[in-house]
């Protein structure tokens, strides 16, 4: 099994990854695989071997960081202009699945069911993460327009 989801870091430095839609100045911003909340992006550190955030000298870190929140504000942007029942960007920096660094944005919105509006998306059943009905597809594409316009505006 081959392709640019096996190597998304260098597929991104080579131009092949489909879900790039900015180079920032320490990742690229990448709209994420699943969409079951819209918007959920992805800022990959832009430099292959690097594991986790203090695998960067100090200054790259905080390059990496600054990356990260901008690509935050683009997702609130865009998502707080499309749905109303938007209600904040979550940041998270895990990196228990991918061995490259990476960071999470999960819009969160009010029409999330109760019981997990106030939790970490983790907590979302496993169905949600495979079920084809919420992987990236063109009925996204002018969610994707909307966050790439807003990194625009932002850099």
């Amino acid at each position: 099994m081959t392709g640019w989801w096996m190597d998304r870091v260098g597929s991104a430095l080579a131009g092949t990854n489909p879900t790039v839609m900015k180079r920032l100045p320490a990742a690229f911003a990448v709209i994420g695989d699943i969409q079951f909340l819209p918007g959920y992006s992805v800022a990959i550190s832009d430099r292959r071997g690097v594991d986790r955030l203090s695998d960067l000298p100090r200054a790259d870190r905080v390059s990496f960081l600054s990356s990260m929140e901008t690509l935050g504000e683009a997702v609130e942007r865009a998502c707080a202009g499309l749905d109303s029942d938007f209600r904040r960007v979550n940041l998270e920096i895990l990196g228990n699945t991918d061995a490259f660094l990476h960071a999470h944005v999960w819009p969160r919105y009010e029409w999330e069911e109760p019981n997990l509006r106030s939790k970490p998306v983790w907590l979302y059943p496993s169905d949600r993460w495979s079920d084809p009905t919420y992987a990236l597809a063109p009925k996204h594409d002018a969610l994707r327009t909307r966050i790439t316009a807003e990194l625009q505006t932002l850099t």
